[in-house]
């Protein structure tokens, strides 16, 4: 699978541009600002759906107008694929394959699958445990096709039972069987969301070892661990026994929604005592280990995109890194740079192909 084109129409700093991509390497160089980074954003709306870095669909539109569209044309199993997304201020978002538009859009999460590294993932070691969640739940997502229903009914469930306790504590009534009746529903959906992780994590933890031994070459010592509290007892014991502090704090205070991923160096806290480039590269690791997980349970390869992958990496970390990912197990990448002849340099280095676009202030200069 490949992306062949991208077009798009007052998106970001984008007036309008059109692109004809490699099926290999394809690089965006320019300043910072200039709108790299925005195309790899495009790229990321037409294969899951909404921007990387923002969850707020209006702020893509560009300044003074009044809609943004991206298409992009993809080649797949022989055949090619328009995807198309449009938004209009104030209207509802419309995503279409091949014409047709979508009812749901989850039912298109995972047909062009899509692994992005970009600086903004610092947020998986230094915020709380809900981004590392997303990770878990963004890979598992694009090979289950019935995962994101799972979520959805989980949190509804989730909803109901912290309105039940919050209605408990304003009224003082509590009704033991409508309590039991809303465990039982978290549980079922809880359960299965926790079965589906659990047995991601067996397969992802030794991908993910093995990408950060290439990275490192052995010199580093790093742990990736999976952590919830149905790890440690069945979901139904863990609710029975959180009720009484789950009424006095008004919602429920264990469960999935509360897993986690720890990550360690040399038996230390990451976040912590891992410098800017060991951070870095256990970031790269995860998100190559994601690569590897999707290009396995899918049969293809996803698009990988890089951004700004250079910085606070050194010169060995960085050419291993260009050699792994231009080698037959990863396909299409793109890559923002502020540098064209870092970029041409690292590529002669490894004698890999690669096709740059200048970008300046919104616009393809080549």
């Amino acid at each position: 699978m490949w992306l062949q084109k991208l077009s798009v129409l007052n998106f970001k700093n984008y007036s309008e541009a059109e692109l004809s991509f490699s099926d290999t390497v394809n690089a965006f160089t320019g300043n910072n600002g200039a709108g790299k980074t925005n195309l790899l954003d495009a790229i990321h709306y037409l294969s899951l759906c909404k921007s990387y870095f923002n969850p707020i669909d209006s702020q893509q539109i560009r300044q003074g107008e009044d809609l943004f569209m991206i298409q992009g044309t993809f080649h797949k199993d022989d055949n090619d694929e328009v995807i198309y997304c449009g938004l209009k201020r104030s209207q509802k978002k419309k995503f279409k394959r091949n014409k047709k538009e979508y009812q749901r859009l989850a039912d298109h999460i995972g047909l062009f699958p899509l692994v992005m590294i970009s600086p903004n993932d610092i947020s998986l070691i230094i915020e709380g445990s809900e981004e590392r969640r997303k990770f878990i739940d963004n890979a598992i997502s694009q090979t289950d096709g019935h995962y994101l229903d799972e979520l959805i009914i989980y949190n509804r469930n989730l909803t109901n039972r912290n309105a039940l306790l919050r209605q408990i504590a304003i009224s003082g009534k509590y009704d033991p069987t409508l309590m039991e009746i809303y465990d039982d529903q978290l549980v079922e959906s809880g359960n299965r969301i926790f079965e589906k992780r659990k047995a991601f994590m067996q397969e992802f933890t030794g991908i993910f070892n093995n990408h950060y031994s290439y990275l490192c070459e052995d010199a580093e010592q790093v742990e990736l661990v999976y952590d919830s509290p149905l790890l440690h007892d069945d979901f139904e014991t863990i609710l029975k026994k959180n009720l009484e502090r789950d009424r006095i704090l008004e919602r429920t205070s264990s469960g999935i929604h509360k897993d986690e991923l720890n990550f360690s160096i040399h038996g230390m806290v990451l976040k912590k005592f891992g410098s800017q480039g060991q951070q870095k590269s256990f970031l790269i690791a995860l998100k190559l280990a994601q690569y590897t997980f999707l290009h396995k349970n899918k049969g293809f390869e996803p698009l990988l995109l890089l951004d700004d992958i250079f910085d606070k990496l050194d010169d060995a970390r960085t050419t291993k890194l260009m050699k792994m990912v231009s080698d037959k197990d990863f396909g299409q990448i793109f890559i923002t740079d502020t540098s064209r002849n870092r970029i041409e340099e690292i590529f002669r280095k490894i004698d890999v192909p690669v096709n740059i676009f200048d970008i300046e202030k919104g616009n393809i200069l080549s």
